[in-house]
């Protein structure tokens, strides 16, 4: 691809913009749907079609590792789900993939009912809020409160209510530059590693407290879970203090802004375009009712709400990702060596026009056609799947449902969200007038 500089290759162009960046690769490659980039001096192999992002995650899925990318993220995530690879990624999926079963994400989200129905409760009419501080707060109690039952967890809550916002937005940066400069003595370092520092702390604290206290034998939240978690090779042997910490680790930084994003930009789109918005109150007010909580048995028949998520998810979803080859692998017909990297961009895929028709347009109605989910890959795939991808999904849909059909959404003039680079295109802030509908707002315990 032309405009790569001297020792820093496309990374300039990629800061600057990145949103352009991502949306203008698919005119640079080839007919194959590859194009190569630089990072630095690392040359990077894009993939910008559906079907080439379908090859790497899924048809040879098993010939790639995580790349460069997660490996700067073992800092935070240690060896969990999201940053292991081979046989521990194998062994770390098997013990975690009951944890994420029908059942258990029912007994989840009796949490995300109670969290959506205090956040609808706890607003006045005609108050201004910013929506997407609202959605990260309910996001990172449904996630943290999910996982610590209350006599373990409250001082855990209120503290990742406080620094997981810091980290997630330094994240993306702190992983795509070099190493060395994370040493440098300058600000941004010092409040990264403290906020860091903070929240490992209050979760290798909230173990020991748990062990202490006879929390696996007495409770069944997730954290319990883990500690009853036993690791099957030849021998069962639970897992260390070490190997919690880095699951709930991987827990918390994978859920909490994606969900808190999909809200946000979920709840600005029906605020825009009121028919919508007309259509999710009529099938909440039919499936659910004016005033019973919103459970799991309902989700699957809130279809509107699903076609808004997915849309959301489409023109707002992962932003950059790496995976790096373990063998040749031949893409297409171009044959790569062990150890190259290929990256890909969900957000860019996403909006291309030869998939999904007026790509950059809102317009959740394009999911009535069984035929677009070919090329949607939301959660990605493969044995990489997204493991809490029914645990997002309940999340979403419970708090938009309990919120819309309290409240009516107008944008508060003065400012347009503006899309953030981060693990996803979140939003930066999503000012927000509620007014209440009928009926009145239902209180967080009824």
């Amino acid at each position: 691809m032309p405009g790569a500089l001297p020792l820093v290759g496309h990374a300039p162009a990629l800061i600057r913009d990145p949103f352009g960046f991502f949306l203008s690769l698919r005119d640079h490659a080839d007919d194959r749907g590859l194009v190569r980039i630089r990072l630095g001096s690392m040359p990077v192999y894009m993939a910008t079609t559906p079907e080439r992002l379908h090859e790497v995650l899924v048809d040879k899925g098993r010939w790639f590792e995580k790349g460069r990318f997660f490996q700067r993220l073992k800092r935070l995530a240690g060896e969990g789900l999201s940053t292991a690879d081979g046989e521990l990624h194998k062994r770390n999926r098997r013990f975690l993939a009951p944890l994420f079963g029908a059942q258990r994400i029912k007994d989840y989200s009796l949490v995300m009912s109670r969290n959506a129905r205090r956040l609808s409760a706890s607003w006045q009419p005609d108050q201004q809020v910013d929506i997407y501080k609202e959605a990260a707060a309910y996001s990172i109690d449904s996630i943290a409160m999910s996982l610590f039952s209350t006599d373990v967890g409250t001082p855990a809550v209120e503290t990742i209510r406080t620094e997981l916002p810091v980290l997630l937005d330094m994240l993306l940066k702190r992983a795509a530059s070099p190493k060395i400069l994370d040493r440098l003595p300058v600000r941004y370092n010092r409040v990264f590693d403290r906020a860091s520092a903070q929240l490992t702390g209050v979760i290798d604290q909230v173990i020991t407290t748990a062990h202490a206290g006879g929390h696996a034998e007495e409770h069944d939240d997730l954290l319990a879970q883990l500690l009853r978690a036993q690791v099957h090779d030849d021998v069962p042997v639970r897992l260390s203090d070490v190997q919690i910490r880095d699951e709930v680790a991987t827990l918390l930084f994978a859920g909490a802004e994606t969900t808190a994003s999909t809200l946000a930009w979920a709840w600005h789109y029906l605020a825009h375009h009121p028919e919508v918005d007309r259509q999710v109150v009529d099938e909440v007010l039919e499936v659910v009712g004016p005033d019973r909580a919103v459970t799991i048995e309902d989700v699957p028949r809130l279809t509107v709400i699903r076609r808004v998520l997915d849309e959301v998810i489409r023109l707002h979803g992962v932003t950059f990702l790496m995976r790096r080859s373990t063998a040749p692998v031949t893409l297409a017909d171009v044959t790569l060596p062990a150890g190259t990297e290929v990256a890909f961009s969900m957000y860019a895929i996403h909006r291309d026009p030869e998939a999904f028709e007026d790509p950059h347009t809102f317009n959740p109605d394009r999911w009535l056609d069984p035929g677009a989910k070919r090329s949607f890959m939301p959660f990605g795939g493969g044995n990489r799947k997204c493991i809490g991808d029914q645990f997002a999904l309940a999340e979403t849909t419970i708090a938009v449902a309990e919120v819309l059909r309290d409240w009516r959404m107008t944008p508060a003039g003065g400012h347009t969200p503006q899309q953030v680079i981060s693990a996803v295109a979140r939003p930066d802030r999503v000012p927000m007038t509620v007014r209440p509908r009928n009926p009145a707002p239902s209180g967080p315990g009824s």
